[in-house]
């Protein structure tokens, strides 16, 4: 089996998760993970939008990744919360396709149900299972960037499906 790195996304116009992870003949590598945080005061959208842009280029350019995940946007109860969001995971998507990445993108219960087994799992209990399967230990991980690395590793998981069934995604 080829080597593969994907970067995961968690999405948010003032906080987006990323993390790369590795995977070779089925073992995973965490290689780096972080927040793209607003900058602080800074109340412009746009300008809030364009620095998520920037960041993850220069995140995309010093990891080179072969694929993305991205993941989608939840129903929000509130229409302008989830407008917000969904221009900041349009942010990360651009950013991914300008680097030529194919990109993938899932259902925040599909990854939550994918590592936990349920997709209602808490934050905190995605974060466990994320450092368990990336072999972290005593780290302090922010929230934002275990579930970017959610997505990563959902992604590999939908991957490996894919081959051993012979369905395409």
């Amino acid at each position: 089996m080829q080597a593969v790195t994907v970067i995961g996304i968690d999405p948010g116009s003032r906080r987006t998760g990323w993390g790369v992870v590795r995977e070779e003949s089925g073992r995973l590598t965490l290689l780096e993970c972080g927040v793209v945080r607003a900058a602080p005061g800074e109340t412009s959208f746009s300008v809030r939008l364009a620095h998520i842009y920037h960041e993850l280029l220069s995140i995309l350019s010093s990891h080179v990744p072969d694929e993305a995940a991205v993941e989608q946007v939840f129903t929000a109860k509130n229409a302008l919360a989830a407008l917000k969001l969904g221009q900041a995971r349009g942010v990360a998507v651009a950013a991914c396709a300008a680097h030529g990445l194919s990109i993938s993108d899932y259902a925040p219960a599909l990854v939550k149900q994918g590592l936990v087994g349920t997709g209602r799992a808490e934050k905190e209990q995605v974060a466990f299972m994320v450092k368990r399967l990336l072999n972290v230990r005593g780290t302090a991980m922010p929230l934002d960037a275990s579930d970017a690395l959610a997505v990563a590793l959902c992604h590999l998981n939908m991957r490996r499906f894919a081959r051993l069934t012979g369905v395409e995604r």
